[in-house]
């Protein structure tokens, strides 16, 4: 099944309203200063001069877009409430537009121009908007773009959280099943009860899903904590909806909301909202290109003698468990000797490592090995910054021994992250570098990640990293 790309998707709808934005200027000026409509000698204003004030419009709007919420994930909010949005935010932008250029006494700027301005652009990010849902709708009615979730307690909170899916398939979740003890295994109004809360380790593992919605009373704390430490355990994101939400309807603060019923999410992560992941995600993009031509002379000189200097192919690759542990290949320049590669699954890389080839332990100790990961990072896989992915093998191993490992799957892995720059990387304390992503994960900031960034060169020039 396909899922949707959150990062992706926000990309291409600031891409929207861009030009949006613009086109609805462009066309503005042609309305007031070429069409026949108006016809009052006023026919050369400079485009130039509007082209220019798209400098300040562009940025303005994109604030105002994102204040308005017009960037929270479509599922979570109904088109009515969208459409009221976009009207506020243009009202304001335009506002604030006509009160610079006056401050600035620009006054060459045309009044019907931008009062035109102001009715297009909100008409016509209303239809892009709508159009979009359509298309979404279209898709998650063939099954694409759908979010599937389990809801713990098949009581009244349960049955008006599932009521509100079934009812707006546009939200694009559908419901696996129910978890409760009071029922036994049957349907409930169609859908299925598939246990009860002491067997939800079992479910997980048998049901691939998104999320757990926990529908379960005040008076059920030690369950809600259990379904929890579960959750965590497997690395499935889960969400409470308190019996009490009838009374903090409106709270925005630590709350998350599906059509009027607040969530309360457990674990604060900031690359869950929208924003901060298509920020992370286009310089991650942008600094893989820049990075990959420069290192590209590098990168050619490494493959030559990776092939010189030990028979067997250039680049390594592994399969390693990433965001949503979902398994992917990452790419390495070969290191080792061909006849290591098979024992090197199953075995951590020392220092002295015998498998290492010369060239391969040069190459490790400066972390050229790595260069290739750029690739992964276009290809979506993995981050510049963030934990680093571990091995099949080794994510079932520390599951059952770390209390929350799997939280770091929350997040793309990284080339280089918080832990390694830390001195936790390889045959280190797993313990150790399990806090330091978790720090990482909880306390994400762009200002987080370029220090890791630069901190990364001094741990490679001064130990090898």
């Amino acid at each position: 099944m396909i899922k949707s790309n959150q990062r992706f998707f926000n990309f291409i709808l600031v891409l929207f309203d861009l030009c949006v934005v613009t086109a609805s200027l462009l066309f503005a000026w042609y309305i007031r200063f070429v069409s026949p409509f108006f016809d009052d000698g006023v026919r050369t204003m400079n485009l130039r001069a509007y082209i220019d004030l798209l400098a300040i419009i562009i940025p303005l709007y994109l604030v105002l877009f994102l204040f308005f919420g017009l960037y929270k994930p479509y599922r979570k909010q109904r088109f009515f409430k969208e459409c009221r949005e976009i009207v506020f935010a243009n009202i304001i932008g335009i506002a604030i537009l006509m009160s610079a250029l006056f401050t600035m006494k620009s006054i060459h700027f045309s009044r019907y121009m931008l009062g035109i301005f102001f009715i297009t652009s909100t008409v016509m990010m209303i239809l892009e908007r709508g159009s979009i849902r359509k298309i979404l709708r279209m898709a998650r009615e063939r099954g694409f773009n759908i979010k599937y979730i389990i809801i713990v307690g098949a009581g009244s909170i349960g049955q008006t959280f599932a009521a509100k899916v079934a009812g707006d398939r546009q939200l694009g979740y559908k419901v696996t099943g129910y978890v409760d003890d009071y029922y036994h295994k049957s349907d409930k109004d169609g859908i299925p009860i598939l246990g009860k809360t002491r067997e939800m380790n079992e479910i997980l593992e048998e049901y691939q899903v998104d999320e757990v919605i926990i529908a379960l009373p005040n008076t059920s704390f030690k369950r809600i904590d259990e379904v929890i430490d579960i959750c965590e355990y497997q690395g499935v994101k889960t969400q409470i909806i308190p019996d009490y939400f009838h009374l903090i309807q409106g709270t925005t603060a630590y709350f998350d909301e599906l059509d009027g019923i607040p969530l309360i999410n457990t674990r604060y992560i900031p690359l869950d909202q929208p924003l901060n992941k298509w920020i992370k995600r286009a310089i991650d993009i942008i600094l893989s290109i820049l990075i990959l031509i420069l290192v590209s002379p590098i990168m050619l000189v490494t493959a030559i003698l990776v092939k010189v200097t030990s028979p067997g192919p250039i680049i390594y690759k592994q399969i390693r468990v990433g965001m949503g542990r979902r398994e992917f290949w990452i790419y390495k320049f070969r290191s080792m000797r061909c006849d290591a590669a098979i024992p090197g699954e199953i075995g951590w890389t020392t220092e002295n490592d015998p498998r290492k080839t010369k060239f391969g332990a040069f190459i490790r100790k400066t972390s050229i090995d790595e260069l290739p990961q750029f690739y992964n990072v276009l290809k979506g896989d993995m981050s510049i910054v963030g934990p680093r992915p571990e091995r099949p093998h080794y994510v079932t191993q520390f599951q059952h021994e770390i209390p929350k490992y799997m939280i770091k799957h929350h997040v793309r892995p990284g080339i280089t992250g918080w832990a390694q720059v830390q001195g936790w990387r390889g045959d280190t304390s797993i313990h150790k570098r399990i806090e330091c992503d978790i720090e990482y994960i909880e306390k994400w900031t762009l200002w987080f990640d370029i220090k890791v960034f630069f901190m990364t060169f001094k741990a490679v020039f001064e130990s090898g990293y």
